[in-house]
């Protein structure tokens, strides 16, 4: 029997002094996290300016707590214990060190600036949909762009500025590297949108359009989010401008979502996505409430999980042999007379389009490439705030061949910059590739998942994305939980197989169906 590890003196009383200051540490944010949330749903908007205040005040005391000298010696002794390489307890140091040492590079005016920003910006970004006119946020994002340099020269850089911002999310990447990976998704994914576009087959998506009134809407993605295994005992869905998911603690996972009156998809598979993310946090084990590892692996792992549900479930033919006829029953007006086949192709229409969250599969990494590109550009200098219209929709023109008429369409459409998320865009085109080796690792190890999925059961594959990804927490590095998970590190191959595969069937693409 291998012998118990020697820890050193007094060791299981710093764990715990470090275990109760990381949950405090934790419960923070959790606030602050509700705080977030309220503000973008029910908060009146003539309390942004106050809610700044608090989300400031919250930050401030946080960061106090995450880099006092108690937290820096409790660090150090647990370090020196010697703790085995792969225990949860190394895990939980190693998260704690990541937090603190990025925290202590942060001067906490700075943090509580970054609070402020955050809740300004995003009340000028609603206000700036609203009337149609990127000036009236102009201002703030270029205040928050000069925070964000001030971060990412705070934390530090080897290359450039991008990289600083992008290890938050996503730990360890490189935009270098990010910009290897999306090098081989812009090529393939813009040989296959041409090969689609000049298919002599025509999907039409006129079965999505209105109207499809909210309530009925509200009612049945509501269902359908507790059917695929989202807990409305440890959760809630709401209305919101641009949908989100916010975790509270691990008992209280809340989505949001958008309804729009003119298009069933957007509020159809909005929460799908938002649900995949929930579903991660509600799956963590409950042992790692309120401690370092109790959130996600990474950004590009969390996105995996809501694009899994949303796109290889939600868009799957045999979701919707499976659902079809309850859809059909809460929209008989709308849908009665139209046949599965019909809505199948109809929710897998590929097409160039101008609004990232209702982007089709193939063309949906083109958006990230535009945003990731010209998110470099704004950090780096290279691209002046007031010059992002124009260049989004020369972005726009060169990927996908159309241009926003406004700017509702165009640089205003995502939430992201007004909040200070600067590095996050990457991860959704990471998560997209991260998506299909997963579901391919469930599937060598499950079977074929097609047989549950016609039949409404979720189990097969919830279970085995719990017991593979969600319960771990953030334990495991993003390459490490999916080296554990598939046997392979990240490889953008499965994913445009899978592209190709499905569009070539839906397009009679045939002749160029040779795997990428």
């Amino acid at each position: 029997m291998q012998a118990e590890p020697e820890y050193a003196p007094g060791y299981e009383e710093l764990y715990e002094e470090f275990l109760a200051e990381a949950a405090a540490i934790n419960d923070l944010g959790n606030v602050a996290g509700l705080l977030s949330w309220d503000q973008d749903t029910y908060m009146p908007a003539g309390g942004a300016e106050g809610r700044g205040q608090q989300m400031a005040t919250i930050s401030s005391i946080r960061h106090a707590r995450l880099t006092s000298p108690r937290m820096a010696e409790l660090l150090a002794a647990l370090e020196a214990a010697d703790l085995p390489p792969h225990s949860v307890e190394a895990a939980m140091v190693r998260e704690g060190r990541r937090a603190y040492g990025r925290a202590t590079k942060l001067p906490t005016r700075l943090v509580e600036e970054l609070a402020r920003a955050g809740s300004s910006a995003r009340q000028a970004w609603v206000q700036a949909r609203e009337a149609n006119d990127y000036r009236l946020f102009a201002g703030e994002l270029g205040r928050m762009l000069a925070l964000k340099r001030e971060e990412a020269d705070a934390v530090g850089y080897t290359t450039e500025r991008y990289d600083a911002l992008l290890d938050e999310y996503e730990p360890g990447a490189r935009a270098a590297d990010v910009r290897v990976v999306f090098s081989q998704l812009r090529e393939d994914q813009v040989r296959l949108l041409g090969d689609i576009t000049g298919s002599s087959v025509t999907l039409s998506d006129a079965a999505l359009r209105g109207p499809y009134p909210a309530a009925a809407q509200a009612a049945y993605v509501q269902s359908l989010a507790a059917k695929v295994g989202y807990d409305f005992r440890r959760g809630r869905l709401d209305e919101t401008i641009h949908p989100f998911a916010e975790s509270v603690g691990l008992d209280d996972v809340r989505i949001t979502t958008r309804y729009d009156t003119d298009n069933l998809a957007t509020a159809l598979f909005g929460t799908l996505h938002e649900v995949g993310h929930a579903l991660y946090e509600q799956g963590i084990d409950p042992g790692l409430a309120r401690t370092p590892l109790a959130h996600g692996a990474g950004l590009g792992v969390h996105e995996s999980q809501s694009r899994l549900w949303e796109n290889l479930v939600g868009r799957s033919l045999p979701f919707w042999e499976g659902a079809y006829r309850g859809l059909q029953a809460a929209f008989p007006a709308q849908l009665g007379g139209v046949d599965l086949s019909t809505f199948y192709r109809a929710v897998n229409v590929a097409h160039p389009s101008l609004v990232r969250t209702e982007a089709d599969e193939v063309t949906y990494n083109l958006h990230i490439l535009v945003r990731f590109e010209l998110e470099t550009a704004l950090l780096a200098g290279d691209l002046a705030v007031t010059d992002l219209p124009g260049a989004w929709n020369e972005r726009y023109r060169d990927y996908l061949g159309i241009e926003p008429a406004n700017d509702v369409d165009g640089c205003l459409q995502d939430i992201h910059w007004s909040v200070g998320l600067f590095g996050y865009f990457p991860t959704y085109a990471l998560g997209n590739l991260m998506s299909v080796q997963l579901y391919e690792a469930a599937e060598r190890e499950l079977g074929d998942l097609d047989a549950p999925i016609r039949a409404g059961d979720f189990g097969p594959l919830l279970g085995w994305l719990r017991r593979n990804v969600h319960a771990h927490g953030s334990r495991y590095s993003p390459p490490e939980l999916l080296q554990r998970a598939t046997g392979a590190s990240l490889d953008a191959g499965p994913y445009l197989r899978y592209l190709r595969g499905k569009f070539g069937r839906l397009y009679d693409l045939q002749a160029t169906q040779e795997s990428p």
